[in-house]
């Protein structure tokens, strides 16, 4: 504990406006990749898509940032790049123009394939900033970092309602307006990090200490890092679910319209994006895998019965399971920087990527599944998904493995 102790005495000053710069960034870059899911009845609507060629587009998207994300992680622990940030979001304005002017479905892969590789790089090195604005604070700096991400997902349904139904598929254009000063604010906090990295590299000779779970092998990491591996897509495929497709049922059984859903998804993800929030604190008052396993378990009958709720009842089952399941969100990627020491975009990259693709690949499988079986019954069949979330309880516990 005096180790511990000793290293937080070092670490320097939190730099507040970097922690909230790279925050407010994520949330500019998560709101524009979530332009894609929020088009999916306008795209419908105009074009006659099947589900399957709408889960596709989301599917490339998210599979490249997947794919890309642990690469720049693994490449950014060898020599972090400033100048990534800025491109990051230099390729989402790119994809942002061609998703709003794109005449035809090949055209919006490709838009796709720029929005993930954007969002691959950006990732990855937004965490690592996140880590170095922090100082002493570095978990509220991650929360921040992260909230503004969920913010942004939760915009989704905002987006929809008030622009993309008015103005269709090239409403789609604002969003440039978006990445354009994204590009700028990142710009400015390159700088500050190739300041930050020099100071770094005067002090080469100590080695910076990160808190790290001891007493377990490499065999009980491996097998940790796995059961957080299977906690992730389940929470992914979940949430893809609900953000792309729960939209589908609220119109179909409760005869709403794609407006009046779209705020019921609205609050789903608003209420996720406070619970990432809030999961920091819990964890670091009661444990990480306590926060990973709560959220996990705690929707497993809430899931089960929100398909044959009453209107009434969706709204408040709805919000408590976005704010509970989302609260793990910033909590299981310290967690595994925790569990690998020494590599905090390698792991950053890994569990947000691992949860991108798990998106991709779920907005695929549940698309082709909607079309093959109804939308009914692909809500009851995902309903009972977070049962494997089970697994959580048996994570390794940071509080008893820590050295007294």
């Amino acid at each position: 504990m005096t180790a511990k102790a000793a290293t937080i005495k070092r670490a320097p000053d939190p730099v507040y406006p970097v922690m909230f710069a790279i925050g407010g960034c994520h949330l500019l870059n998560d709101a524009i990749s979530a332009v894609v899911p929020a088009m999916y009845p306008i795209l419908q609507a105009e074009n006659a898509y099947s589900y399957f060629q709408l889960g596709l587009i989301t599917f490339v998207l998210q599979m490249l940032s997947s794919v890309m994300q642990p690469v720049v992680g693994i490449i950014s622990d060898k020599k972090p790049r400033p100048w990534m940030l800025p491109a990051a979001m230099g390729l989402a304005f790119i994809g942002v123009l061609l998703l709003a002017f794109s005449p035809q479905y090949w055209m919006l892969l490709v838009a796709a394939m720029f929005l993930g590789l954007g969002s691959a790089i950006f990732h990855p090195e937004g965490s690592r900033v996140a880590f170095m604005a922090g100082g002493s604070k570095r978990g509220m700096s991650q929360s921040i970092f992260q909230v503004g991400g969920n913010s942004g997902q939760a915009l989704a349904p905002v987006i929809t309602a008030l622009i993309l139904i008015p103005l269709g598929q090239t409403g789609a254009a604002w969003f440039l307006i978006l990445a354009g000063a994204g590009v700028v604010i990142l710009g400015r906090v390159a700088r500050w990090m190739n300041a930050r990295l020099s100071e770094e590299n005067a002090l080469k000779g100590k080695k910076r200490q990160i808190s790290g779970i001891s007493g377990l092998t490499p065999g009980r990491v491996k097998a940790g890092l796995t059961l957080l591996m299977l906690v992730i897509f389940v929470r992914s495929f979940y949430v893809v679910n609900m953000q792309g497709y729960y939209v589908f049922h609220l119109t179909g059984e409760y005869g709403l319209t794609v407006r009046q859903a779209q705020y019921f998804i609205f609050m789903f993800l608003a209420l996720g994006a406070a619970g990432t929030f809030f999961g920091g604190p819990f964890a670091d008052r009661y444990g990480r895998k306590r926060v990973i396993a709560a959220s996990a378990l705690i929707p497993i009958p809430l899931a089960a019965v929100l398909p044959h709720l009453p209107i009434w009842l969706v709204g408040p089952v709805l919000g408590i399971i976005g704010f509970v399941l989302m609260s793990s969100f910033s909590v299981a990627v310290v967690y595994a920087q925790e569990l690998v020491p020494g590599k905090i975009g390698t792991m950053a990259g890994l569990t947000v990527g691992f949860a991108f693709g798990m998106g991709a690949i779920g907005s695929v499988a549940i698309g082709a599944f909607m079309d093959y079986a109804g939308v009914y019954t692909t809500m009851i069949v995902i309903s009972l998904l977070p049962i494997l979330g089970l697994v959580s309880l048996y994570l390794p516990d940071e509080r008893l493995s820590a050295p007294a």
